[in-house]
């Protein structure tokens, strides 16, 4: 979760989500197995970060850790070690609409409203109200995030978000379609869900997931207010350029993602859900994952657990990210086996892959290189100076490098300006995230290009003169304004909707025609072929192809149904009508 709560399930071009599911009896690999595969994506063990397995099965629970607490930390990881788990909050939260509807406290079918405060309107549409089970199930129409949610702080943007904003912006939303209809991952909507529940129970969230789930569980180690002992214990988070982070804080949004936990309680949560010890939740839990919507190619939701099945076997697991920690939880109903991983470093590949490796080692572990710490040197501003200037990433990005006093930034087009630290007279890397450039000089010592090294990609841009830099700049401020009109217009660009159909054919055929595609689009095809081919193929032949109207950043939406399923595409293409960007979700 950069500034949401992870979990989100988004297929697209730029930044693809892969699932997948175990197979029925699966066998657990090894402790060192376990524990060399913690040890290839962590790295040097001495790098202030670490991941935790958890496994348990019939023949009971096992715990493997590799790396550190925090940098310079010479403790070790282990079950007792504390973690924020995130979105896998959210499993907590529908367990307790469970519970409360076991009790006769609330019904699924309640509207949401009904527990807010008189002055709050909840939206509604075609005569529908959002249901409790709607936000549940991620179904409630509701967007992601609320569009007054500006943090003051964006290393821990949820602490200043209220409850009062959280109302007023419900109270002014519109919804885009109908109640119920399709899967759509909302932050927001789990948090109102935890919010109303909290009303109707008349306590924190806090108090209420120790009081129905925790103590009954014998889970003491989960909480969201840590106390001095267990903050003694608490993993420092790590964003992806290992820069140890603050804590996050949900004040408002506590039932999407403000518990803590350790791989040991995690493990006795488990536990339960498989059936291995005996609690009054059981009945609650089988609830829980009782029903099944449709949430994309070969997934489904059931509440709050997502659901993947493939040959008759099931994973029933949800993630979680927060700005220094990434978490997965997964079990396998049938083969009676389950797995937690935990991590304090917030990278966009997460632990998932390892979580699904471990109950199935037939789907593999993704291409990861460990991190790699970069360290800082004083350089003189005089040879940063001959690096200062315009480059172009390409037809609508610049990259400007500048300096200030003795510190030295770089922007990228419509984003904030960040520090940028030396490593040597050519090398700099970010601290905010995993980025890192390289200059290429001529023989007076001037930059001619920069290459910016992130994600597992190089993109080179090129040194602009002034006057082309000026007409760059021109010609973004007029692609700008090209796109506020067309938002406003609702008008459909040339070629976005030939190159969507021919898009999806050469996908499917794993043969993309990357001549028709920017350089930068080109290169993260190249990468995610092989995994977009597989989701396409899951989704049949197509059949139809519909405009439907232009998101605010100039994207053409086109409503795209398969044999198997329903999307939505997004693209944009040059002025010389190369794709630039494309993406899709399933709906």
């Amino acid at each position: 979760m950069r500034s949401s709560v992870g979990g989100e399930m988004h297929h697209q071009l730029l930044a693809a989500l892969f699932l997948s599911c175990a197979t029925a009896f699966a066998q657990l690999p090894s402790d060192a197995e376990i524990r060399q595969i913690l040890a290839d994506r962590v790295g040097s063990a001495n790098l202030g970060i670490g991941m935790i397995a958890g496994v348990i099965d019939a023949n009971g629970r096992r715990v493997v850790a590799y790396g550190s607490l925090a940098k310079n930390d010479p403790r070790r990881l282990g079950g007792d070690t504390v973690f924020e788990i995130g979105s896998m909050t959210k499993v907590f939260t529908s367990l307790i609409l469970m519970d409360m509807v076991r009790r006769g406290e609330v019904a699924l079918t309640d509207p949401v409203s009904k527990f807010l405060p008189p002055g709050v309107k909840v939206p509604e549409r075609n005569g529908r109200q959002i249901t409790l089970a709607d936000l549940s199930t991620q179904s409630s129409g509701l967007p992601r995030m609320p569009s007054n949610f500006h943090p003051a702080d964006t290393s821990n943007p949820y602490a200043d978000y209220s409850v009062q904003q959280m109302y007023d912006f419900l109270s002014g939303y519109q919804l885009t379609r109908d109640i119920g209809s399709q899967y759509e991952y909302s932050n927001l909507g789990v948090g109102l869900l935890g919010h109303a529940l909290a009303l109707r129970a008349g306590m924190s969230y806090e108090a209420l997931v120790r009081s129905r789930v925790c103590e009954p569980l014998g889970m003491a180690e989960t909480r969201i207010t840590l106390t001095p002992e267990m903050k003694a214990r608490l993993a420092a988070g790590h964003n992806e350029s290992l820069t140890a982070v603050p804590n996050w804080d949900l004040p408002t949004f506590a039932g999407a993602g403000a518990l803590r936990s350790t791989a040991n309680d995690m493990l006795t949560f488990l536990a339960a859900n498989l059936g291995y010890v005996k609690t009054p939740l059981a009945q609650d839990m089988a609830d829980e994952v009782s029903i099944r919507r449709p949430a994309g190619p070969g997934m489904e939701i059931a509440y709050a657990w997502h659901v993947q099945t493939k040959d008759g076997s099931s994973i029933i697991w949800h993630n979680g990210g927060t700005g220094g920690y990434r978490t997965y939880m997964g079990y396998d109903p049938k083969a009676r086996t389950g797995v937690v991983v935990l991590a304090n470093i917030s990278t966009a590949e997460g632990p998932d892959d390892i979580g699904r490796h471990l109950l199935n080692a037939s789907y593999p572990l993704a291409k990861v290189a460990p991190p790699v710490e970069h360290k800082e040197i004083t350089l003189d501003h005089q040879v940063f100076d001959r690096y200062a200037g315009t480059y172009q990433l390409d037809t609508y990005t610049l990259m400007t490098v500048s300096r200030d006093g003795d510190h030295f930034y770089s922007q990228l087009t419509g984003q904030p300006k960040v520090e940028m630290f030396a490593e040597n007279d050519h090398d700099f890397f970010l601290k905010v995230v995993d980025a890192q450039f390289h200059f290429d000089v001529d023989a007076q010592g001037a930059a001619t290009q920069v290459t910016l090294h992130q994600g597992g990609r190089d993109m080179p841009a090129k040194r602009l003169t002034d006057a082309a830099a000026g007409q760059a700049r021109a010609d973004i401020e007029a692609h700008s304004a090209d796109i506020a009109r067309r938002f406003k217009a609702q008008s459909q660009s040339p070629g976005t909707e030939a190159a969507v159909r021919r898009s999806i054919q050469e996908l499917q055929r794993g043969a993309p025609d990357y001549g028709l595609m920017t350089a930068q689009f080109a290169a993260v095809t190249r990468q995610q072929l092989p995994q977009l081919k597989e989701i396409l193929a899951q989704l049949g032949a197509l059949q139809s192809v519909t405009f439907k109207g232009v998101g605010p950043g100039g994207a053409d939406i086109y409503e795209v149904v398969f044999e198997h399923g329903k999307t939505e595409w997004r693209v944009m293409l040059t002025p010389d009508g190369k794709t630039m960007s494309l993406g899709f979700r399933a709906e």
